[in-house]
Formats: C-alpha cells, sequence, structure tokens
C-alpha cells in the first residue's frame, strides 16, 4: 500500500513471496516442439523480486532477489532456483571485483525508514566450489529512521574513466543517495564523508557510464502490489557522478525529473530493478522484473531485453517475436532470399491490345497497355503453386532487391529444448509456408536444406545491437564462442565472417512483409 510523507510517496516493504511458476504452453508440429505465443519471457523458473544485476561465474549466469532469492542459469535463458546467500534482505545488487564478488544487501532492522546495508562477499557463486563461503563485512551504509533517507535497494557502479566504485541507494522514504566505496575492499573510503543526494521519490537506482555521460536509473511508482503496481523506471543523466542528473525536459531528479525508460505493456505489469548486461561487441541488455506477469498468475518475474541506445539515451529494446518477415541488409538494402528464379506476384504482365482497358472494380481510367494492371487486387504469392519448380534438395542463399516473392519470405520461429542465450532461445528461420531451413552447410555456406531437423547449423541467434538492428548468429557459432556471423558480401552475396561491430555488413533488419 502506498502511503506520503512529507508531501512524497512512499512504498511498503519489500516483501519476499512464494509463488506458482508456470511454464509455457508447447505444442507440437511434426516431430519439433515450437512455442505457441508469439510473445515469450525466460524459461524455467524466473519468479523473483528485486532481482540484483546478473553476474557470470564459471560459465553459469546468477542474480539474486528479496529475501534470499536466487535464480541460476546455464545457457541464460533457462533458470532454476539458486543457493540462499548467507545473508538475507532487500532487493540486493553484486559487482565482480578481482577475485571476489561484493553482494550488497538492504534490510530495515527497525522498520522504515531505519535502514541499514551490509556487505558480503566470496570467491564464486557455485555453492559446489571450493572458493565458495560468503563473508559478512558489516554495514556500509545507513539511515537512522529520522533522516529524510531509507538506505536500502543498493546500487553499486565501478567507474570505467577512474576506477572509483560508488554505491547509491535509497526508497521513497527520501533522497536517493551516493557514496564512495574502496574498490579492493567494498567498504566505504570515509564514512564520516557526507552521502549526496542526488535524486528523490523513487527506488531501486542503479547508476551506468557511457560516451562521457552518467546515467541514473531509477523505479517510479507503487510496488509490491501485483498488477495494482505502478512501479515504472525513469531516467536522466549527468556529466558527473555526483549530478546533477537531468532529464530530457532538463527537470532534475532532485526534483522528481526522469524520463521514462520503460512502464508497463502487453501482458506485464510494474518494471522495476533495471541491471545492466554488457556483452560486448555492440551488444548491451537489461534484466529487470515485472511486479505482475499476467501470463504467470499475476507473479512478479525477471525479465532480459535489448538495450538501445537512442541521441545519447538508453531505449528498452523488445525480444524477437515469431512473425514471418523480410531479412534486409543495413550495408545494400538488398533482401536474403532463395537463389531459385523468381515469379512475378500476379504473374508475368503482357501487354494489352490498343484500345482495351481492364475491367473489374477499381480498374478506373488508368489507359490501356502494360501499365493498366489487372483491375483488382492481387493477393500475396502463394507458395506451393511457385515453388514447383524449385530445386528438390539444398538450395543456396543470396541477396536481392526485395519484390514481395515467396522466396523472399521468412518464418522465424523459436524452438523449444533446443536450448538458448542470454534472455532468448534458439530459432530456426524458414522460407514461409514451407519447412525450406537456413542452415550452414558442410563447406560453411549459407544454404536452404529441404527440412528442419534441430542440428545445431540450422539453430540461429539473434542479437539486437545497441542501434536497433539485429546481428544472426549460428548456434555452432555462439557455443564455440566464435563471432561469425551473417555478413553482406557486396548486394547479391551473403556469407559468415567474424563480426566487426564497427561495420554494417553484419548488421540486419527484419521487416513485416
Amino acid at each position: 500500500m502506498t502511503n506520503t510523507i512529507w508531501g512524497i510517496a512512499m512504498n511498503p516493504m519489500h516483501q519476499a513471496r512464494s509463488i506458482l511458476v508456470i511454464r509455457p504452453i508447447l505444442f507440437l508440429m511434426g516431430s519439433v516442439s515450437i512455442w505457441a505465443s508469439p510473445a515469450f519471457a525466460l524459461d524455467g523458473q524466473v519468479q523473483i523480486h528485486d532481482p540484483s544485476t546478473i553476474m557470470q561465474c564459471n560459465g553459469r549466469y546468477y542474480t539474486y532477489g528479496t529475501g534470499g532469492s536466487s535464480l541460476v542459469s546455464d545457457d541464460g535463458w533457462t533458470w532454476r532456483r539458486g543457493a540462499t546467500p548467507a545473508r538475507r534482505g532487500m532487493a540486493p545488487d553484486v559487482i565482480h571485483l578481482g577475485d571476489r564478488y561484493f553482494q550488497y544487501i538492504g534490510s530495515n532492522p527497525g522498520g522504515q525508514p531505519h535502514g541499514a546495508i551490509n556487505m558480503i562477499w566470496t570467491r564464486s557463486l557455485d555453492p559446489n566450489s571450493p572458493d565458495y563461503k560468503w563473508e559478512d563485512s558489516g554495514v556500509v551504509a545507513k539511515s537512522d529512521g529520522v533522516e529524510f533517507c531509507n538506505a536500502i535497494d543498493p546500487g553499486v557502479l565501478l567507474d570505467p574513466t577512474d576506477g572509483k566504485l560508488w554505491l547509491v541507494y535509497g526508497s521513497y522514504f527520501g533522497y536517493i543517495r551516493l557514496v564512495q566505496l574502496d574498490p579492493k575492499t567494498g567498504q566505504r573510503v570515509d564514512p564520516n564523508d557526507k552521502p549526496v543526494d542526488i535524486a528523490i521519490n523513487c527506488e531501486a537506482a542503479v547508476l551506468i557510464h557511457r560516451d562521457g555521460w552518467y546515467y541514473l536509473l531509477a523505479t517510479h511508482g507503487s510496488c509490491c502490489r501485483g498488477a495494482d503496481s505502478g512501479y515504472n523506471i525513469r531516467v536522466g543523466r549527468a556529466r558527473k557522478v555526483t549530478g546533477p542528473f537531468l532529464d530530457h525536459t532538463g527537470l532534475d531528479m532532485l526534483l522528481g525529473g526522469g524520463k521514462l525508460f520503460l512502464g508497463s505493456g502487453g501482458r506485464v505489469i510494474g518494471p522495476g530493478h533495471f541491471g545492466l548486461i554488457d556483452e560486448g561487441d555492440g551488444v548491451q541488455k537489461f534484466s529487470c522484473h515485472y511486479e505482475a506477469d499476467l501470463d504467470r498468475g499475476g507473479a512478479s518475474v525477471m525479465d532480459i531485453r535489448p538495450l538501445q541506445w537512442r541521441d545519447g539515451w538508453p531505449v528498452a529494446g523488445e525480444n524477437f517475436k515469431e512473425g514471418t518477415y523480410e531479412i534486409e541488409s543495413v550495408r545494400t538494402g538488398t533482401a536474403l532470399e532463395l537463389a531459385v528464379e523468381g515469379v512475378p506476384v500476379g504473374g508475368r504482365r503482357s501487354r494489352r491490345p490498343p484500345g482495351t482497358a481492364p475491367g473489374g472494380p477499381g480498374a478506373g481510367g488508368g489507359g490501356a497497355g502494360m501499365f493498366a494492371g489487372t483491375g483488382g487486387v492481387i493477393p500475396p504469392q502463394n507458395v506451393a503453386e511457385v515453388s514447383t519448380n524449385w530445386p528438390t534438395g539444398n538450395i543456396d542463399i543470396r541477396m536481392a532487391n526485395y519484390m514481395c516473392q515467396a522466396q523472399q519470405k521468412w518464418t522465424v520461429t523459436p524452438v523449444a529444448d533446443a536450448g538458448g542465450y542470454l534472455g532468448s532461445p534458439y530459432f530456426k528461420i524458414t522460407v514461409a509456408g514451407t519447412d525450406r531451413t537456413l542452415a550452414v552447410g558442410e563447406d560453411g555456406e549459407l544454404v536452404a536444406l529441404p527440412a528442419f531437423t534441430g542440428g545445431h547449423e540450422q539453430l540461429w541467434r539473434l542479437d539486437q545491437l545497441t542501434d536497433g538492428a539485429w546481428r544472426i548468429m549460428p548456434k555452432f557459432a555462439s557455443t564455440a564462442k566464435e563471432s561469425l556471423v551473417l555478413s553482406a558480401v557486396g548486394s547479391s552475396f551473403a556469407t559468415l565472417a567474424k563480426f566487426d561491430p564497427g561495420s554494417d555488413k553484419q548488421r540486419w533488419l527484419f521487416k513485416t512483409p
């Protein structure tokens, strides 16, 4: 329930909740399981509230939430319950520095706004490792219950410009505050230093840095009320880590400003707790939780989404959705297609005798001859009709100007039980209306196979880059850690090549035909 104090909205204390996890519904198409919904969320057990920034350790992904909850994943797509750390609390954050993982955890030992942030650390996040042992290092920030701050909801930033470590904290009970930490110990540099007030009327704040700007992403609105929660993530930016953090209108976040980064939409309500995931090579993602996922009974669940940048501001990208697309090269503007003889949509045009005009509705007075059209609506091509002359075996892949023809339309479908990568499953890419499957041939070049069988060479990873374009990578390259991706060569040929984040040869657009 939302309260108010000194005219400022405050959230009730975060609470850990137990919840039923419902797996996405599957159906069978032939011998391969396909996701039934075009919009899909993370797989497995993803119920969590206030997830920390996702960390990697020994090839696995880890995140920690309110109440001692944690999640772990082998691939970043399918998640399961993890071990409970040595200290439970609210809205933790984690950072990896040197050979240690520092976890900062909020609590309200005397009731809000009497808060404290404790730090614990370990050399491994894997409970089976001999280096797994959480050590308690005490309090790094606190509020006395009288001051205008509630010391919970920690967020940590290692400044890439100078190596300094910073902690932001606070909730709706007052200011969001900033203090400096020692990156070697994780403790305060000087406990007597006065914290810097940088925002108000928000919580779950975190700092990130890009291109000379510091960005403060913080959660506004009410939490902990399921589908009645008003959580949304807003952002301001500053040239200095201490602020002032202004939104796109110039309003200071100390005065309640904040540009909307992500609000409720679709079947999810109340996003909060931004966490940056930088995979390098122009691929950034972010984690968050939703207060209510309506497809999972209103559960609070984690999500991972692409992060884009536009005009100097972070933009929440959308996870790839199943559908039929033209796949267009950013570099050349030409489209991926089967190397077959195309048939014009509506059939080949014949010249009309002079003095005649087409009939039918909408014909109008366009005149006669080859420019007159058919006089009616031309339907999309029927792939079954135009593919009768296509080879029955493997077909090469090329690029050409897009002309709405059947060999240029691709259906992209997530494949169940084929694993995944951070935030997404693997996909199959087939010519729309057929089972002809985009794959990597034995010679390492692109080919369309007659049918999908589920091999690694037929599965694709789709990563949205920070400019909104997509990188297309075969699964075998992804699992081998080789950055071989779909690449345009000139305007008529596509191949696999090492990814160059500075080039547009390997950037692709998925357009609805």
